[in-house]
């Protein structure tokens, strides 16, 4: 046995020293070539295609639905929010999108998510493409939680959901493309402040977002969102937005313990002591390079009519 696994650990060697001295060399001026002269020749027409969104009651799941819009492709948008989606649906028909499909639902829940993708192939009678967008975001300190069963939420929808989907790609081959967006800081309800706070509710802390976000560039959601559906239509793996953020996995791989001491300077705070990433925020005032719609009192959609919230803004005021 030992003989055994020292053979496979020596083969396992051996190939990865072929895969970094012969196959990446040889790789690259062939992938920059197919890159740069043959996917161009090769975006998939968007027209009629039926594209199904979640989370598209806003931020890049919204965008994401103007984009597919434009090009001609019917939607089925999917979000817990009936009156947000509606008004996106209607703003992507006058964009161009010849049929819309609205469809309330909690993609947490497995049963509304099969309801979903079941209304949608039953109203168009196919399905091109899902656009799995929906997500939370937590920005408070493990030790902060008293809530840690509202946390499941949050749990898959990061990392655990790139690797999910790179397994799926291995599994389906040429069959069915697979790309896979991470983005960094970009504008929408999420770096509005909206997380999952320490006891699991769901609100807006414009304070621990700025802490969260520091001094790093918070991008444009159409420059984004028109950046990856350029690269879905010539059928890419991946997608890194803004590309400053293409060094971290490089990063992560050889050098872990930066990353891992960069996170904890920035973010850890000694009592009575901002975090360095908030002092940073106030000496350089880079809040002013915020994105307009993140920069004063970002309000967060609803449900609600204008009415139920002009009768909730009274109310509050009594």
């Amino acid at each position: 046995m030992d003989l055994y696994l020292l053979l496979h650990s020596v083969l396992m060697h051996i190939s990865a020293a072929i895969v970094i001295l012969v196959y990446i060399p040889l790789s690259i001026p062939v992938k920059l070539f197919v890159w740069a002269f043959v996917k161009p020749l090769r975006k998939e027409d968007l027209r009629g295609k039926v594209v199904l969104i979640t989370g598209a009651s806003s931020g890049i799941g919204e965008e994401l639905a103007y984009q597919y819009a434009k090009k001609g492709a019917c939607l089925s948008l999917v979000a817990r929010r009936k009156h947000a989606l509606e008004g996106v649906a209607a703003a992507t028909r006058e964009r161009g999108a010849p049929d819309v499909l609205v469809v309330p639902a909690d993609v947490s829940d497995p049963e509304q998510s099969r309801r979903a993708v079941e209304e949608t192939v039953a109203h168009f009678g196919k399905l091109n493409h899902l656009v799995a967008n929906a997500g939370a975001w937590s920005i408070s300190f493990f030790d902060e939680i008293t809530n840690i069963t509202a946390f499941t939420k949050m749990m898959a929808t990061k990392a655990a959901q790139v690797r999910f989907y790179e397994t799926l790609r291995s599994e389906l081959g040429s069959e069915v493309g697979v790309t896979i967006l991470t983005a960094g800081f970009v504008e929408s309800e999420m770096t509005k402040g909206k997380a999952i706070q320490r006891d699991g509710e769901v609100a807006v802390d414009e304070e621990a977002r700025d802490v969260q976000i520091g001094v790093f560039p918070v991008a444009r959601v159409e420059k984004l969102c028109e950046a990856a559906l350029n690269i879905i239509r010539r059928g890419d793996w991946y997608v890194t937005w803004p590309s400053l953020y293409l060094t971290l996995p490089l990063i992560a791989c050889l050098a872990p313990e930066v990353l891992t001491w960069q996170s904890y300077a920035l973010y850890n705070a000694k009592k009575g002591t901002p975090p360095l990433s908030q002092r940073m925020l106030d000496a350089t005032g880079a809040k002013r390079f915020y994105p307009p719609s993140l920069r004063s009192h970002p309000g967060i959609k609803t449900d609600k009519t204008g009415d139920q919230r002009e009768e909730d803004d009274a109310a509050s005021n009594v």
